[in-house]
């Protein structure tokens, strides 16, 4: 809002007030998501056509000179009857102030021209005032403020006591044509006060703001940079657990094939000696190279990662099942980790990739706990229920808390949740109660793998 005032008995000592300055509710943020009431404000801007930097400016413009107008208005109706106004001076006054408030318009496209015209035209205003009175809009801070947002401190820091020179000099040529020495000292030192605090002021909050975008920016940069680290790590898991598939996959395929191969070589050797027994022996055959297209569909996405030499002995182990889910715990044991299994009724045999799919949860299960719950016990729990094979991996809480996560770990439910999801399975994780975890798998028991 503009500050208008009675003047003191020496001219000039009138002081703007700087609490209800507008234009951060003007200035576009750059950083995107400052907060509810800017994003809203934004919206209704462009919803009614404001679109772009100079059109703001024009609107603001236009709003800082009604607003100029209805308080020339104000003062000239008679608020205070001390202050007269004749006609060329009110219509003089209007024009500038208006003026003043429309040269917003370039604050953002040339800054330093808009702020030294908004003082030029201060100095006028001043003169055009009646002698008692004193007037200062709130172009003058506008612009001083997108200074301190748009330009570099230093250049900034530079205008700021430029521009209170300019106007104090304009203030005392044009209201004092023949002073004496004496009569200066006073009036020149209270203009110039007033004119430092005015653009100072602005332009240290316009600084302030500045920083501060340019400090969020960063901060989201760093945040979007960590996110897209965090995406590539879990990709690469992803990765490397579907390579390790696909070397599953070859043993799979092997056990099914030569299988195949032996049933043929007898259903060759039987086919005119005993063709009934020929029959059933190409029958299971049959269901064999059924079952080993569903494997090979399921996992037909999960192929070997290009260029991958150099692998680790025990890459090329063959892959263990639910069959070796004791010896895995008796090592867990040697671990120094207490883990209890529990089979409940008859366990069902599964496909093979699903096989090595519970087994390779449970391995991953049994890390986990002895990585972030060290001594805590673990329970494995087998159960039948319908038509799948439910397997139930719990840890309580720790007995001392973990010193650190591990090197290159920080993956495994990504890993686990995987295979779940290639072999068709239902995968949950999450806590138990303080400190505790619980793993639980349930894998789909095809009808004639059934007891």
């Amino acid at each position: 809002m503009p500050a208008a005032g009675r003047r003191c008995r020496v001219p000039g000592t009138g002081c703007p007030i700087l609490g209800t300055m507008s234009p951060p509710a003007a200035e576009p943020d750059p950083v995107p998501g400052r907060g509810r009431l800017p994003e809203r404000f934004d919206a209704l801007l462009t919803a009614a056509g404001l679109i772009g930097p100079f059109r703001r400016d024009c609107a603001l413009g236009v709003l800082v000179a009604g607003m100029m107008a209805l308080v020339v208005g104000l003062l000239a109706t008679g608020v205070d009857p001390d202050v007269a106004f004749d006609p060329p001076g009110l219509a003089a006054l209007l024009v500038l102030t208006t003026a003043q408030g429309l040269l917003l318009a370039l604050r953002r496209t040339t800054p330093v021209l808009c702020l030294g015209l908004v003082v030029g035209m201060q100095v006028v205003v001043f003169a055009a005032v009646p002698p008692d009175l004193t007037l200062r809009g709130p172009a003058p801070l506008i612009a001083a403020y997108t200074c301190g947002v748009l330009l570099a401190p230093r250049r900034a820091a530079r205008l700021v006591p430029a521009a209170a020179l300019v106007e104090s000099i304009g203030f005392v040529a044009l209201l004092f044509p023949v002073p004496s020495v004496g009569a200066l000292i006073v009036p020149a030192s209270a203009q110039l006060i007033s004119a430092a605090l005015t653009y100072g002021a602005a332009t240290l909050i316009g600084a302030y703001i500045a920083a501060r975008r340019g400090y969020v920016a960063l901060l989201r940069a760093r945040a979007a940079e960590a996110e897209r680290a965090q995406r590539a790590r879990t990709d690469d898991a992803v990765r490397r657990e579907r390579s390790r598939m696909a070397r599953e996959l070859h043993d799979v395929a092997a056990h099914h094939l030569s299988g195949m191969v032996v049933q043929a070589a007898m259903v060759e050797r039987l086919v005119d000696r005993d063709p009934e027994q020929a029959r059933r022996i190409a029958g299971r055959v049959r269901e064999q190279g059924r079952e080993t297209l569903r494997d090979l569909r399921m996992v037909v996405g999960a192929l070997r990662d290009p260029g991958s030499t150099g692998q680790a002995p025990e890459d090329d182990a063959p892959v263990p099942g639910l069959a070796a889910l004791d010896r895995l715990v008796a090592t867990t044991r040697e671990l120094g980790t207490p883990v209890t299994v529990e089979r409940r009724g008859e366990i069902p045999e599964l496909p093979p990739i699903a096989d090595v799919a519970g087994h390779r949860v449970v391995q991953e299960a049994l890390a986990n706990a002895r990585e972030h719950a060290p001594g805590a016990a673990v329970r494995i729990v087998l159960e039948r229920v319908s038509d799948e094979l439910r397997i139930e991996i719990v840890n309580d809480a720790p007995d001392v808390p973990p010193t650190g996560p591990g090197e290159g770990r920080g993956f495994g439910l990504v890993g686990m949740r995987e295979r779940a999801q290639l072999v068709g399975a239902r995968f949950e994780a999450g806590p138990t109660g303080p400190g505790g975890w619980r793993v639980c798998l349930a894998l789909r028991v095809e009808p004639e793998a059934a007891p």
